[in-house]
């Protein structure tokens, strides 16, 4: 049962079976794990729950910096800025991006830079910076299919490519 069932054409954000999302989101329940803590603020977020979201994003964010581990730190950050991005905050979300892509790059992290990059140019796009969201997206997609993803990963930045290169 795949919970994002497609994507809006005019704001790109996923359209979601929400019974499905609910029923996910009680089936986690009260789990304070980190995978768990992420899955929740993905849920939170796509139902249209920001405040929710943005509390359990900056939880997942302390625990995955807590646990040492860079590159589960990174990923939460990049989840707590498409987070910000839902709020309406667009240039944090766009300054928290940055970041998140700078350092993926670095660590040669191709996977996490494709995720920060396809979601910079979301933030591009509802800033209506078709140019630059354009950019972020084909390089998203290159690197995902550098990295061996799924047609499945690489859909929605295929999409987005397609109606942003309309806007150009």
């Amino acid at each position: 049962m795949s919970i994002i069932t497609g994507y809006d054409p005019k704001t790109l954000r996923e359209t979601i079976d929400v019974a499905a999302a609910e029923s996910r989101l009680t089936d986690i329940g009260t789990l304070r794990s980190l995978t768990a803590l992420n899955e929740k603020v993905s849920l939170l977020r796509l139902l249209g729950r920001i405040d929710e979201a943005w509390d359990i994003a900056n939880e997942a964010l302390r625990q995955a910096r807590f646990s040492g581990d860079r590159e589960q730190a990174l990923a939460a950050r990049i989840r707590r800025a498409q987070v910000q991005q839902y709020q309406g905050k667009l240039a944090a979300a766009l300054t928290d991006l940055t970041i998140c892509v700078e350092e993926a790059r670095g660590h040669e992290w191709g996977a996490l830079e494709a995720t920060a990059l396809h979601n910079r140019g979301k933030v591009y796009f509802d800033q209506r910076d078709y140019v630059d969201a354009l950019a972020d997206f084909k390089a998203a997609v290159f690197l995902w299919e550098k990295t061996g993803a799924s047609i499945d990963q690489l859909e929605g930045s295929l999409i987005a490519i397609g109606v942003a290169e309309a806007f150009v």
